[in-house]
């Protein structure tokens, strides 16, 4: 490899486990290799759903010397490092920056009581919450915690049952942040991540934390850390995280962002009223505004974004790709065994893509409809359109003619259907768009991004290596810090791969579908509930 070129590495730090990826900086971004190590979810009847940072830091670790060896680049030729990661998420860490407890997921639930408690309480309320909190939020910051799972919830409930450990804290930090902290001893936030507290103000020349907001809801704002640009160096590997990882002391790290901040600018979105869609474990739709929007009756708020005076108006779902990796683990995993035997495969990332090439051959078997079956892909609740963490998964209007490849179908299906209705939700407020980027895992299948297409009536288009989006943001902006170019330069460097346009003679069975898809929640929201409350 030659030692004279210029490489960045990120990390992108994901639900089910950590990417990294070294890039090759000249006039296009060139990926060289990437290196995927697992870690484990921890779940809990209680709704608790933790990581532990230290396995985090294990596979990042374990991923970087892989990286290193595999592509015999030299670390002193890396010029940069970043990290993209889960947002709103929750670690405690003292004043040494050590985790006094395990991460809290952007999944879990246990807020229950604190937000009806804070929230969901006042003699006055507006779609459920206290009038007085909600447009108060609104003012200030331009959305509000309305999800039981937004991190604020978390803080609250560590502090009723866990008090000796809320007591030890010094600082709250999200996933990213916290792996910032590790690498450079710097205690910082990201404008993302603080803005998706909703205790930051967002108005225009503030850009700070509110304190009113903060004793609103009992938060010390001692406990929240300086709040720095994506494109910002947070500090330098330090000389304990240099020697775990087998990089040089000194190496910048730049502030990177959350994962939705850094895969818009992967998927090339920095212009105002572009949209993408990502599917990857969750899944969401986000249009690039330059104002602040909030559509509360849709679950839908922007959150800042890492281009200056630019934010991601956000429709999110919480269970997207992971549904096909349920439904190939629970009804297909038989047929996968024998494919896989009958493979030579050399790494799981390698094992993932075979894996999508083959399920895709299995959806193109079924007529578009599935049969008439609709899948909800609801597996871990939802948070827009509509949020409801008490909502579950359902195949219906199942047959004695359904086969497993029906079933199958209607799982990509339903989640299409769900991104047209958050696509709709979103263009209640922003310009429709006649072209989509797809980015995500979910957009290595074909079929998938063809069923995207002629469910929602647009042209899907594609970017390289679109499982890597997070990361391909996250070394953009080390560029930007590093002062090689500008955004506004940025989008040349995110090329097109591929391009679906949809199918005129699939629209009519589609509509007649998705009618009757978007009454599934409404019809059985109170049966959720009785069920999983």
């Amino acid at each position: 490899m030659d030692d004279n070129s210029l490489f960045i590495l990120v990390h992108d730090v994901g639900t089910t486990g950590n990417k990294s990826c070294l890039y090759r900086m000249g006039d296009r971004l060139e990926l060289v290799d990437s290196a995927l190590e697992e870690y484990p979810l921890y779940v809990m009847d209680n709704g608790g759903i933790e990581q532990d940072p230290d396995e985090w830091w294990g596979a990042i670790r374990k991923a970087t010397r892989t990286l290193l060896e595999r592509t015999k680049v030299t670390p002193e030729s890396i010029r940069a490092m970043a990290f993209c990661a889960q947002m709103q998420g929750f670690i405690p860490v003292d004043q040494n920056g050590e985790a006094l407890y395990r991460a809290m997921s952007y999944m879990d639930n246990r807020g229950t009581e604190q937000i009806k408690r804070y929230l969901h309480s006042g003699a006055i309320r507006i779609e459920g919450m206290n009038a007085v909190r909600l447009l108060s939020s609104l003012r200030l910051t331009g959305g509000v915690s309305a999800s039981v799972k937004d991190p604020v919830w978390k803080y609250l409930w560590l502090r009723d049952n866990e008090p000796e450990i809320f007591a030890a804290m010094d600082k709250w930090m999200d996933v990213k942040d916290y792996l910032v902290l590790r690498s450079t001893g710097q205690f910082t936030f990201g404008y993302d991540s603080a803005h998706a507290t909703f205790l930051f103000d967002t108005r225009p020349g503030k850009l700070r934390w509110h304190e009113g907001l903060c004793r609103t809801y009992d938060v010390d704002i001692d406990h929240l850390p300086p709040v720095i640009r994506a494109t910002d160096q947070a500090g330098a590997l330090t000389s304990k995280a240099a020697a775990e990882l087998g990089l040089p002391e000194g190496l910048p790290v730049f502030g990177g962002g959350g994962d939705l901040s850094m895969i818009t600018l992967g998927a090339g979105c920095f212009d105002s009223d572009t949209v993408h869609i990502y599917i990857g474990t969750s899944g969401w739709v986000v249009a690039t505004v330059d104002r602040r929007m909030t559509d509360i009756d849709g679950m839908v708020a922007s959150i800042l974004g890492a281009v200056p005076g630019k934010y991601n108006y956000i429709s999110e779902q919480e269970t997207s790709g992971r549904c096909l990796q349920w439904v190939r683990d629970h009804l297909v995993l038989d047929e996968i065994g024998v494919y896989l035997e009958s493979q030579t495969i050399s790494d799981k990332q390698e094992e993932y893509r075979s894996l999508y090439d083959y399920l895709s051959k299995v959806v193109e078997t079924v007529e578009p409809g599935s049969g008439g079956v609709l899948f909800a892909p609801w597996l871990h609740g939802n948070r827009s359109p509509f949020e409801d963490p008490y909502a579950r998964g359902m195949f219906f209007n199942i047959s004695l003619e359904t086969g497993k490849s029906e079933l199958l179908r209607s799982v990509l299906e339903g989640d299409a259907y769900h991104k047209r209705w958050m696509l709709e939700t979103i263009e209640k407020k922003v310009p429709r768009a006649d072209t989509l980027r797809l980015v995500g895992g979910g957009a290595r299948s074909n079929a998938w991004a063809q069923i995207l297409a002629d469910v929602t009536g647009r042209t899907i288009e594609t970017v390289k290596h679109p499982e890597n989006a997070g990361a391909t943001g996250a070394a953009l902006t080390c560029g930007v810090g590093l002062g090689l170019f500008s955004f506004a330069d940025a989008g040349d460097m995110v090329g097109i791969d591929r391009t679906f346009r949809p199918r005129p003679e699939n629209q009519a069975v589609y509509d007649r579908l998705y009618a009757v898809f978007r009454r599934l929640y409404p019809q059985n929201r109170r049966l959720f509930q009785a069920l999983n409350r």
